[in-house]
């Protein structure tokens, strides 16, 4: 009874419940496999497509574009926050187009993208760039002008020029909500792979989707879901680990 009690109260124990039902409903034929396949037919077809090298092949694909895309909105959201918080005037000609762009559906520029770049590869990684640099500029924007004043008078008091009090005060200051935006960086650039992989896309997991959907492959489809889902838990936890460590000297509400 205690082994059951425990396995109730766990954090598995609804996902495994729910892998179950899925499972019984395909077996029974209540969820017939067009509709979706079972978790049996999905792990088959994943241990299939990683030994033919499907997977991995398309995966990296996927992964080139997304860290491509992140790699540029990432650099402008800092370059363009860094203008804004540490300077008025910086403020004025940087903070009313971003807050544009904010208001500016990333997926609806799709079309217009396309019609820019054509369909290649370029408004794939565009788009991306374009949505993940806004949650890293208003993050470190906030960081910066968040940053205790009494910091930076103890700063100049020792004699600290400007680009010193920059490097070694508002930076380290700010670097908790640099890394927050980060975090969601990453998580909108995940999502918004998704969709420009439907871009006319000859490789990557849209591209694989795609298929799936014109043959009616729901255990395909369900395999990419995964792997999509595995990317953004995965870069969640890389970005928790860097602020475990750089942000060691932070003290904690929450106690081990």
């Amino acid at each position: 009874m205690s082994f059951i009690n425990k396995l109730v109260s766990s954090r598995w124990f609804s996902p495994l419940a729910l892998l179950a039902a899925w499972e019984a409903g395909s077996r029974l034929g209540l969820i017939p496999e067009r509709t979706l396949a079972a978790p049996s037919a999905v792990a088959g077809t994943l241990f299939g497509m990683l030994v033919s090298g499907e997977l991995p092949g398309n995966l990296a694909v996927s992964f080139g574009r997304v860290l491509t895309g992140l790699a540029i909105g990432v650099t402008f959201g800092v370059v363009f926050a860094l203008v804004a918080g540490l300077s008025r005037k910086g403020e004025a000609a940087v903070d009313p187009l971003m807050q544009i762009k904010r208001t500016i559906p990333t997926l609806a520029l799709t079309p217009l993208f396309i019609v820019w770049f054509g369909i290649g590869e370029t408004p794939k990684i565009a788009l991306i760039a374009f949505a993940s640099m806004f949650p890293v500029y208003l993050n470190l924007y906030s960081g910066i002008r968040g940053v205790d004043l009494r910091l930076l008078e103890g700063a100049r008091s020792f004699g600290l020029s400007r680009a010193e009090q920059v490097w070694h005060v508002i930076l380290p200051g700010a670097l908790p909500s640099l890394l927050v935006g980060l975090r969601y960086s990453l998580s909108i650039a995940i999502l918004v792979l998704v969709v420009a992989e439907q871009i006319n896309a000859s490789a990557g997991l849209g591209y694989l989707i795609n298929n799936a959907r014109d043959f009616m492959r729901t255990d395909v489809i369900v395999v990419c879901l995964i792997v999509y889902a595995v990317l953004g838990l995965a870069a969640d936890w890389l970005v928790r680990t860097v602020e475990n460590r750089a942000l060691v000297w932070r003290p904690s509400l929450v106690k081990a």
